[in-house]
């Protein structure tokens, strides 16, 4: 019977994973065959021209860039930082719990509330107005979670001989979470945040009513400035734009596009990884 349990499980588990497998690949064909018409070199690097009818989408590519470096600098520190506090210095006590689950609660807010947490905090209340570091420290507060679990949950993963070998060479705490926990938990801290960035890359709401632009004729020059990002510009073109059936594949275009930053930001993380491994093996 345990045999039997056992076969029917993996079975079951290999049927969900090939209709996921299944469901991706059919998205993925569908953007493809719609989009790839479209891909050029000038859909890449010229700007949109003739009510969006024309041109690229380069300045979409340029703000989303952007407004992810934004969020990147703002978010990994401190989610980071954080993590090592909660996993490292904290008690294990009421606060502590309250803590964590307020955490997880706050990776559970429809993105649409942290746009207008946005507006109120940074647009209004720091007088950023609607720019890219507005919609960056936004696309921040959206990700911080993902950013303090995963990284939390890394450094939990290093065994305690580490620690407690690099005090008995008379290290401080710090000096052991350093020299000896951060760097074994480091692969697992960086594939966890380049995930929350992958996810935050792809957002509309957030940036929505804090930044993103229908249309500009130029490249911001300054952090304050508004600016155009891939997932508002598929959005006008999907849902508001004058000609609709027009500049459908211009849609799947961006939307393919947009798909391939996703995924080349997911590389990026698994590649840091193996590498990272792969040196401390060695």
């Amino acid at each position: 019977m345990r045999a039997i349990k056992a076969t029917v499980g993996m079975r079951m588990i290999g049927l969900f994973t090939m209709t996921v497998v299944a469901f991706l690949g059919i998205i993925l064909w569908d953007l493809c065959s719609k989009g790839m018409g479209v891909l050029s070199w000038e859909f890449l690097t010229h700007f949109p021209r003739k009510g969006m009818t024309e041109g690229g989408i380069f300045p979409a590519i340029a703000g989303t860039v952007s407004v992810t470096l934004v969020t990147t600098l703002f978010a990994i520190p401190i989610g980071v930082g954080a993590a090592i506090y909660l996993s490292e210095y904290a008690t294990e006590n009421t606060t502590s719990r309250f803590i964590r689950a307020a955490i997880r609660n706050l990776a559970g807010v429809p993105s649409i509330i942290y746009g207008l947490f946005g507006v109120a905090i940074f647009v209004q209340g720091m007088g950023m107005g609607t720019s890219i570091l507005a919609s960056g420290l936004t696309l921040g507060l959206l990700t911080l979670p993902y950013v303090i679990t995963t990284s939390e949950e890394a450094i939990k993963t290093v065994p305690q001989t580490y620690r407690e070998g690099a005090l008995a060479l008379g290290a401080t705490k710090w000096e052991a979470i350093r020299t000896n926990v951060l760097p074994s938990a480091l692969p697992g801290i960086l594939t966890g945040a380049i995930l929350g960035l992958s996810r935050a890359a792809g957002e509309t709401a957030p940036i929505l009513f804090t930044g993103v632009a229908f249309y500009l004729r130029y490249l911001p020059s300054s952090p304050f400035n508004e600016f155009m990002a891939l997932p508002y510009h598929l959005y006008i073109l999907s849902t508001q734009h004058h000609a609709i059936e027009e500049v459908r594949p211009l849609a799947y275009g961006t939307a393919l596009v947009l798909v391939a930053l996703v995924f080349l930001l997911n590389l990026f993380a698994f590649i840091i990884r193996y590498r990272y491994r792969q040196y401390t093996r060695h």
